[in-house]
């Protein structure tokens, strides 16, 4: 019984890990092209 519930937790655990790093990519890939636009206004 408790090996399933550690089991349990631990794949919650997982996608939670895996949900979060997709967040953080597409974060910084916005933030890059914010960086770019801002890039290209200055420099015109």
């Amino acid at each position: 019984m408790i090996r399933r519930i550690v089991m349990a937790a631990a794949l919650g655990s997982l996608a939670l890990s895996a949900a979060a790093c997709n967040t953080v990519k597409g974060l910084g890939q916005d933030v890059e092209s914010v960086g770019e636009a801002g890039d290209e206004a200055i420099n015109g």
